[in-house]
């Protein structure tokens, strides 16, 4: 691997926070400050700290613990992701029923991917 971007984890992480970014921009005003922000930032978290733990992959601890937190950051994505469309402020279920799918997914292969670095 030559850089994070290489990473299929990575694109996949930063393909989701691109469009949770864009349905936050369409959510009710009264959602735009908190869970907006709140969903927004814990997408945004998930390639953050795949990049981040890319850089410190000499030192395999820390590059774990980084990943560890990507994934973390993942499955708080989907919860938030969930509480929106359960409260009805998010209804566009197949674009839901996507993301959920495109998370969990995500949150297998983190899983994977930490068991690799750290064997």
């Amino acid at each position: 691997m030559q850089s994070y971007k290489d990473l299929e984890i990575y694109k996949i992480a930063h393909g989701i926070a691109l469009k949770i970014h864009k349905l936050s921009l369409r959510l009710p005003d009264f959602e735009k400050y908190e869970e907006a922000s709140q969903i927004r930032r814990a997408s945004k978290s998930i390639s953050a700290n795949i990049v981040e733990g890319f850089g410190r992959r000499r030192y395999k601890q820390d590059y774990i613990r980084f990943l560890v937190v990507a994934h973390s950051s993942c499955d708080e994505t989907k919860e938030h992701l969930k509480y929106l469309f359960e409260t009805g402020s998010f209804q566009d279920k197949k674009l839901f029923v996507d993301l959920d799918e495109d998370l969990t997914q995500l949150s297998k292969k983190i899983s994977k991917f930490i068991e690799a670095v750290d064997r």
